[in-house]
């Protein structure tokens, strides 16, 4: 769905100051234990946010399969999940190069996702093997984001807010198409941020997710 990496790659031009550049991101793992698992792939796409208008950037879009060990042992059943067969990740894009080029397409914008700890615990021990470093973005986790924007909804799951939202995913659980999912819940939850905060920025966003902890605690 998006371009394979390419050595060429240039970042996009700089928004206007009034614009704000995120980043929307997923990842494919070998498992589901994202303290011990692998870091398969990474998708990610640039949105334009600013105060009453979202958008999408289809030109600003990253996506590559990290090479594995020559060792690796098939996962039949999560390989069925995320498609990346045994070739495609040997196949792959040195983890180094793979890692040093997300970094330049970030660009040092904040990263978004959905369940995000997930996807930052991977990154970041992907780069500190990798890179010798973690990786400093701000982040933000669209799941509470949406429970507090949209109290009167029971959804937890990136299915039930797609489905509340009429967002339609080509491949689920396949990262290209997952990333472009979590952009249109971004976009869908927007104008509600909009409207409960005087100033949208990230910041005063990633606060207002927070309240989701706040409100829950005992």
């Amino acid at each position: 769905m998006f371009d394979r990496l390419r050595a060429w790659w240039q970042p996009p031009p700089a928004p206007a100051p009034s614009v704000q550049r995120w980043v929307v991101l997923d990842v494919e793992s070998s498992g589901l234990r994202p303290r011990s698992d692998r870091l398969l792939a990474i998708a990610a796409i640039g949105v334009q946010m600013s105060p009453g208008r979202a958008a999408i950037d289809l030109g600003d879009s990253f996506e590559v399969v990290l090479r594995q060990p020559p060792a690796t042992v098939a996962d039949k059943p999560n390989i069925l999940i995320h498609g990346i067969g045994l070739g495609a990740q040997r196949a792959g894009v040195d983890p180094v190069q793979a890692l040093q080029a997300f970094q330049r397409f970030c660009a040092g914008a904040p990263l978004v996702a959905f369940h995000a700890d997930f996807d930052r615990t991977l990154i970041e021990r992907a780069c500190l093997q990798h890179l010798g470093r973690r990786p400093k973005h701000a982040w933000l986790d669209l799941e509470p984001l949406a429970a507090v924007l949209h109290p009167q909804v029971k959804a937890r799951s990136l299915d039930a807010w797609m489905a509340h939202f009429g967002i339609t995913c080509a491949v689920r659980h396949q990262a290209a198409a997952d990333t472009l999912a979590t952009a249109e819940l971004l976009l869908a939850l927007w104008p509600a941020a909009c409207r409960a905060l005087p100033r949208p920025d990230f910041k005063a966003v990633a606060a207002l997710a927070a309240q989701r902890r706040w409100l829950a605690a005992p």
